[in-house]
């Protein structure tokens, strides 16, 4: 993985297959394709996208945060692509949360997992953050290979009343110390909902 740049929001990454970089006008379509399709979204916290003038405020949502000083918002492109097929985005403080999606024509090639790889080895050299957490659905087990690929560790589940949806789903919680504390566990989830506990997986 190299780092293709030095700005801290959003610096572009380049791995063997991908592009990471921000999102950009022209983007809309992609992310609408992206954002609409059910199977894609089934287990992540949004209704699936229904018309384009979403994606189009999505993307002016993504254009307002890179104003910020810090933060990460990728879009994933393939060499040779410039429309992205998926994202990678990196909550903006604790609990670092991880979180990633990818087209279905990309699903089990190791893309995303790759993607999330180069954006955790910038900030393990940047010392950007302490940790990461990531946390899937327990009905999506594919997610949570992607982070065990990344070399996370599970450390309990919850249940939560998801929003907007509005049903309880199981999460399972995923943990990668990148400044050498083993014993660091984000517990900001397990003390927030009564129903909590430890899985043998």
């Amino acid at each position: 993985m190299r780092n293709c740049s030095t700005v801290e929001n959003t610096p572009a990454l380049e791995t063997d297959r991908l592009i990471l970089r921000r999102f950009a006008p022209g983007d809309e379509d992609a992310l609408f394709a992206l954002m609409s399709d059910r199977e894609v979204n089934t287990f992540l916290p949004w209704f699936p996208l229904v018309e384009r003038a979403e994606a189009e405020r999505l993307l002016g949502e993504y254009l307002e945060f890179y104003h910020k000083p810090w933060g990460y918002r990728y879009a994933v492109c393939r060499k040779g692509h410039e429309q992205p097929v998926g994202y990678v985005h990196l909550g903006e403080g604790e609990p670092y949360d991880l979180g990633y999606a990818i087209a279905r024509e990309h699903w089990g090639n190791g893309m995303i997992a790759e993607a999330c790889q180069a954006v955790v080895e910038h900030l393990r050299q940047r010392g950007s953050v302490p940790y990461l957490t990531a946390t899937h659905d327990r009905e999506n087990p594919a997610s949570g290979r992607v982070m065990q690929k990344l070399g996370m560790a599970y450390c309990y589940s919850y249940q939560e009343q998801w929003q907007p949806k509005g049903f309880p789903v199981v999460f399972r919680l995923y943990q990668l110390n990148l400044d050498g504390r083993s014993d660091r566990v984000y517990r900001g989830y397990w003390e927030r909902h009564p129903m909590h506990f430890k899985e043998e997986l």
